[in-house]
């Protein structure tokens, strides 16, 4: 590990993340709110201080360019540590513990949506916006971001892309990782704009459909309102935000493909979107059939809502056009089931990707298949191409740590909490990045502030490894990450 690569990743991420956050300054600026200006002012300040401070040890151009995995792996983890601590200085002015901070701060940039809010009429609009801006901004990756502009990075970009993206994700839609990155964040950005201008036409004020818009694209679901969707009374809105959000699910690459290169055929040819799309049909039917059963209100209002909750759930958004705690247990179990299914890989979304899924019952379909033909040789594909032995280890590995965090978590929370659906639902909740759990305490219409301290830091500690995919912190794990040169 050479540690004055390490220190220059953190320190030009942290200068620029200051920049970043003087966003709110100008919103508070413009709704008149500059008396709220002053936490986002001094959490700038702290982050460009350390930026410059981190970058003080040298550099030269030869050692980025010459970034090891191993070093890109810590730069973008220790980066998101950092993003999440100061992130987390708004919130202390608001009264805010430590401890609430980070939570809140690492929910929205880990575009988690758990949160420590209860009263939310206390707080000011820039506070709301600044949340959904956290959301938006660690959705397509922060770092991947920093990619896209900064020239410094164009060499070791790939390096660091391959860190921080979500999913196991080889193909790019140019030869250059910084063009990619920046199509990438194009498309993001696009997709941002169409859903502003489609929130506004159904009658949201502005505001409510920047914040709304942010933290669909992102996958994040922190709404400004306390009641999440279902608070604006608006149908409209609800169908345009259900698409977006499985727009957002969707690989981005898969959008690339379809969008600027005008290959309309390429969902139709994605083994994953297929799946992705059959998933969402199959939880959102099954659920709408149990709510037909045991409601008023006929089955189109409940595919509506089934399919609404299913999309949430499955894209990790959490966003809640109805308190669907109040579902039946039948229904409920399904939406568990559901937090378990995730959404495309390269998408804003978290959670263990559908790719792994497929690869997964591939695997086993290939082993059950060697019993009976042991001489035989299966190789198993991905969207048509074979998968090398390194990649499936790496897949099978990753599985199993993600339920392995998932089960030692729950159980440590069911310790702590004495219930097990808040337990249950609130690991893989924070773990998925999805948001609400399926207890009244930390479901949809609730929050997660009545927690004990260590259960917060426990899902802390899930929020973040979740969003970075578990691979960065157990290189960290790794004694040779430190010691060789």
């Amino acid at each position: 590990m050479r540690y004055n690569i390490l220190s220059t990743v953190i320190g030009s991420n942290l200068r620029y993340i200051g920049i970043v956050m003087l966003i709110p300054v100008i919103f508070a600026l413009l709704y008149h709110e500059a008396n709220h200006s002053l936490p986002f002012i001094c959490a700038a300040f702290v982050s460009v201080v350390l930026g410059f401070l981190f970058t003080l040890p040298k550099t030269t151009e030869k050692d980025i360019d010459s970034m090891k995995k191993t070093e890109a792996l810590a730069g973008v983890f220790f980066s998101w540590v950092f993003f999440s601590l100061v992130c987390a200085i708004p919130y202390l002015f608001y009264n805010f513990n430590f401890t609430n901070a980070v939570f809140e701060s690492v929910s929205g940039i880990t575009t988690t949506g758990a949160t420590i809010f209860v009263d939310y009429s206390i707080y000011p609009k820039t506070l709301f916006f600044y949340r959904a801006m956290t959301q938006w901004f660690g959705g397509m990756g922060i770092v991947v971001l920093f990619i896209a502009v900064l020239p410094k990075f164009s060499v070791a970009g790939r390096q660091m892309f391959s860190a921080e993206s979500p999913g196991p994700v080889e193909e790019k839609v140019t030869p250059r990782i910084r063009h990619t990155a920046s199509w990438l964040w194009g498309i993001y950005l696009g997709l941002t704009v169409v859903q502003l201008i489609a929130l506004k036409f159904c009658g949201m004020d502005f505001y409510n459909s920047l914040c709304t818009t942010l933290s669909t694209v992102s996958t994040g679901g922190l709404s400004p309102n306390a009641q999440s969707i279902m608070g604006y009374n608006n149908q409209s809105a609800v169908i345009i935000t259900g698409i977006f959000m499985f727009l957002s699910g969707a690989n981005f690459i898969l959008l690339y493909k379809v969008f600027i290169q005008r290959k309309w055929d390429s969902f139709l040819k994605s083994e994953e979107f297929l799946t992705y799309l059959g998933i969402t049909v199959f939880f959102s039917l099954s659920i709408a059939f149990f709510l037909w059963s045991t409601r008023e209100g006929g089955f189109l209002k409940s595919l509506i809502d089934s399919s609404f909750q299913v999309i949430s759930l499955i894209t990790s958004t959490g966003f809640a056009s109805v308190d669907f705690i109040k579902w039946g247990a039948d229904a409920k179990i399904m939406l568990f089931a559901a937090m378990f299914a995730s959404a495309c890989a390269a998408s804003t979304a978290g959670g263990l990707k559908i790719v792994r899924w497929i690869y997964l019952f591939k695997y086993i379909k290939r082993e059950v298949a060697k019993i009976i033909h042991p001489n035989a040789v299966y190789p198993i594909r991905l969207e048509g191409k074979p998968v090398s032995d390194d990649t499936g280890s790496q897949i099978m590995a990753f599985c199993i740590f993600y339920f392995f965090i998932f089960a030692l978590s729950a159980f440590v929370t069911a310790l702590l909490e004495k219930s097990p659906a808040t337990a249950l639902s609130g690991a893989i909740t924070t773990l998925g990045n999805i948001g609400p759990g399926l207890s009244a305490k930390i479901g949809p219409m609730g929050s997660f502030d009545g927690l004990c301290c260590i259960t917060k830091w426990i899902f802390i500690f899930n929020m973040l490894i979740g969003r970075l995919e578990l691979i960065p912190f157990l290189a960290l794990l790794h004694k040779d990450l430190w010691t060789t040169k």
